[in-house]
């Protein structure tokens, strides 16, 4: 790495396991290859600084030996940050762009703002903490694997299409910043569940989608996905029982199969 850092002057290595990475002149493809080059030469964390735009952030970063590491980032990371990202933790300083999370195997990502369109898409493990809003079409066709059950908690509302086609998993709005909106919520949803905190109605989801209150199991699983969304945005003082004691709506899938009469 020494090597390394004569030749890229934006380095700077605060210590054997921490490195920090001005990204301002630098392209997706490079700066890409270079997370995996600080990867595998053993650093546990990477700060990235004056990043814009740059898309990938997270992939390719699975190795044999199971690597993991956490990069910070200041500034706005361009689309599929941590598409496929597999066991590492990944923490935005701001908003971020489309498909945070695509198809995201394990590990965390947690933005500081608001996220852009098809949060989580295909995601099938690990977790997203939003600190706001998302965008059209989160947690499309999100899904289980195995024994993984990915999980999506925004702090703000959604625009259209939450939770299209979605197979497996949890997602949970919030609402602390405005009411939901949001039309077409779950259409074609045949897996997993979304909780929405406030009031739903039967013109904002699709056919498929049934609307209940969450019962005691749902409210366990609310506490702690909500208890550690608190712990990574202390900022917000949260209440945890204020939070929980809201009017909770439970979307849920009327049938495995929506479809079947299409094709059956």
């Amino acid at each position: 790495m020494d090597e390394l850092q004569m030749e890229i002057p934006c380095i700077r290595t605060f210590n054997e396991s921490m490195i920090e990475i001005d990204a301002s002149h630098m392209e997706t493809r490079e700066l890409n290859n270079l997370l995996r080059e600080i990867m595998l030469c053993g650093y546990e964390k990477v700060v990235l600084r004056n990043v814009c735009g740059q898309r990938y952030i997270g992939t390719r970063l699975y190795s044999p030996q199971r690597r993991v590491m956490t990069i910070e980032i200041y500034g706005t990371p361009g689309n599929d940050l941590g598409a496929f990202l597999f066991g590492h933790r990944i923490l935005v300083h701001g908003n971020a762009q489309d498909g945070v999370g695509n198809t995201m195997e394990s590990g965390e990502i947690v933005i500081n703002g608001r996220a852009g369109d098809v949060t989580g898409m295909s995601m099938r493990g690990g977790r997203i903490f939003v600190k706001g809003d998302v965008s059209y079409r989160a947690a499309l066709h999100m899904k289980e694997h195995g024994l993984k059950k990915p999980v999506i908690v925004v702090g703000g509302a959604s625009q259209d299409f939450l939770g299209e086609y979605m197979a497996g998993g949890i997602v949970i709005l919030l609402g602390l910043y405005r009411a939901h909106t949001a039309r077409f919520i779950g259409s074609g949803m045949h897996g997993g569940a979304i909780y929405i905190r406030g009031e739903v109605g039967e013109e904002q989801v699709d056919s498929s989608v049934l609307i209940s209150r969450p019962d005691e199991s749902d409210m366990e699983i609310l506490g702690d996905c909500i208890s550690d969304f608190i712990e990574r945005f202390p900022d917000l003082s949260l209440d945890m029982d204020y939070v929980l004691e809201g009017d909770w709506t439970k979307l849920s899938p009327r049938s495995s199969r929506p479809y079947g009469k299409l094709y059956a």
